[in-house]
This record gives structure tokens, sequence and C-alpha cells, in this order.
């Protein structure tokens, strides 16, 4: 069943009204005296869709937060069964657990061998439990740190894709060096001598997302945000009221719109009209060509040269702020 958002209620009562004249056509009682259900639901079917393109037009940052987080959108391990053949998943961070919260292993991508990782939020109860909410702790990090150091071993492209409100921040996350584990995650990311390629797919947040999203090309779906903080939590800090996200969220600049003009991320995968959530397999296979033409120019660079353009990329941000 679909989920409706809160600013999605005009078309929810629409596709509510199809649904009830479809199961009506489907019963024995058919329609009453004078209506043409098939003509009905084809003029509410226009206007629905019309009104779903005049909504997602024109979303504000606050609307595409809700639209990141949809529970319905496709999550990491969809991409990975969607576009990596011969997948093999590999566990563990040698030194303390595995954390599910991070997914990853090798397979082939268009044929390629390539390191697959990414942030798994789970799709129900039970497997969000599982996956913390995507939320990983430094077990995780290190695992992620573990699959490039072998991508960088072996010469494998990596692939990730980042969906996370951020790293876990728990106590026992920080015994154990949450910190430490973000901070060489992402170093690992910068040196790491093959490309790397990563791709927002729903939420990125703060340094849990930062530590699979340092690459060569950063990807964002086009109603993505990737966030120092996440709007509630910014609205805490800086007006002691989280009522106050929506406001929060329009100065944070974390839309993928916001994030291109400022040089943050490469470039924006186009999501069906409605959200990735509308249309699943649609936006895998444009996420899918999109990491294939960016991959295409990378595949065959000295290694010396990847690192040190990746290192001017990033170094190029922060001065630019400063300019």
């Amino acid at each position: 069943m679909r989920q409706f958002l809160d600013f999605e209620k005009p078309v929810a009562e629409l596709e509510t009204k199809i649904d009830d004249l479809r199961n009506m056509a489907a019963s024995s009682e058919g329609a009453p005296d004078g209506v043409n259900i098939s003509d009905e639901i084809s003029r509410l079917s226009d206007k629905a869709e019309k009104q779903l393109r005049t909504l997602y037009a024109k979303l504000t940052p606050s609307q595409k937060v809700q639209v990141a987080r949809h529970a319905q959108r496709p999550h990491a391990l969809d991409y990975i069964r969607a576009t990596i053949s011969d997948f093999t998943p590999l566990a563990g961070d040698r030194q303390f657990a595995d954390d599910k919260a991070v997914v990853g292993g090798l397979g082939r991508f268009n044929g390629q061998s390539v390191v697959v990782i990414g942030t798994e939020r789970g799709s129900d109860l039970d497997t969000r439990l599982v996956h913390n909410f995507g939320m990983a702790r430094p077990e995780g990090y290190r695992k992620a740190m573990r699959l490039m150091e072998l991508a960088g071993r072996f010469g494998l492209p990596i692939l990730t894709f980042v969906d996370t409100s951020g790293a876990w921040p728990g106590i026992d996350a920080e015994a154990r060096g949450q910190a430490e584990a973000i901070a060489r995650s992402i170093e690992t990311c910068l040196t790491v001598p093959v490309p790397l390629v990563a791709t927002v797919i729903g939420e990125g947040g703060s340094g849990g997302a930062v530590a699979l999203a340092s690459g060569d090309r950063v990807l964002m779906l086009e109603n993505a945000i990737y966030s120092v903080i996440s709007p509630e939590a910014c609205a805490s800090i800086l007006w002691r009221d989280p009522k106050q996200a929506t406001t929060a969220a329009e100065a944070l600049k974390l839309t993928a719109q916001d994030l291109q003009k400022l040089g943050l991320i490469d470039r924006i995968v186009t999501e069906p009209v409605g959200g990735a959530q509308r249309d699943p397999a649609s936006t895998i296979e444009s996420v899918r060509n999109a990491i294939s033409e960016e991959l295409a120019q990378l595949v065959g660079l000295e290694p010396a040269l990847l690192v040190a353009q990746r290192r001017d990329k990033f170094v190029a941000m922060g001065r630019d702020a400063l300019a």
C-alpha cells in the first residue's frame, strides 16, 4: 500500500477515489446508472498526475526532507541487488563485530569487478532493527575501510550508496572510537588508489554520510538531502525548538540543487514524478546509467592522478568557501 506524505494529501484523496472506482468495476455491483467508470478513472488519473507534477515542481527544502526519508524509497540493498551481479557479501571489521548498518562486498557492475558498500536502513520494522535504521557503529566504518583497502589492493573501483541520518550516537559507539573510525574512513576514501563513485540515495546525514561519500564523483538523487546536521537537531541547538526544523532546512542548503550550486556534489540524478518511491525500478536504472557514465571517465586513470585530483577537489571546496 502506497504511503503518502503530509503535503501529498490532495493526490492521496484522488488516488483513493480511483482505487474505489476500480474496486467497484471489479465487483458484481458495477457502476451506478449513468456513470462510465473507465472515463471517470481516466479523468481522475489525469487530474492526480497533474496535481503530483505541480506539487513536486515546487518542493520546499522541508518537503524534500520528507521525500528523502520516505520509507518506500529504494534502499542500498535494492540498488545492490539490481545493479550488482555475482554479489558476494563480506562481513566484519576483523576487530570487534559485523555492523549490519553497513553492507558491502564484491560483485560485477556492468560486467566489471567492483567493491560495493552501502548504508542500509531496512524496509520494515524487523529489518530496520537489524540494520539499526542505517546508523553505523565504529565497526561499520572499519568494515567499510577494510573493503576499500581490499579494493585498492586489487585495483577494483568502489561504488557507495549513502542513506543514513548519521552515525549511531550511543555510548557504546563512543566507547569504541566512533569519531576516530569516521575520520579514518574519510581518510581512506580520500587516499584509496582506485575510482570511487558515491551516490546519496536518500538522506546523507553528518559525518556518518561523509565517511562513505568522499569520492571522485558524488552523485545525488533529485530529492535526496545531504547535510552536516538534521534540520530537527539544528533547530534544537539554534532555537531550542524542534518545531523550527522547517526554517533550519532552508538555512542548511541541504537539497541536491543547492549543493550542486555550491560545488559540493557533481551530478543530480533525476527521479520520477512523485519521487523514487513511485517507481523504484526506473530510479535504480537512472542511477545505474549515471554511475556507469561517471565511472567510465575514471577507469584507466593512473592511481596517483586519481588521488591527486580527489584531494584537489576537496581542498578546493574549503578554499572556495573561505574566498
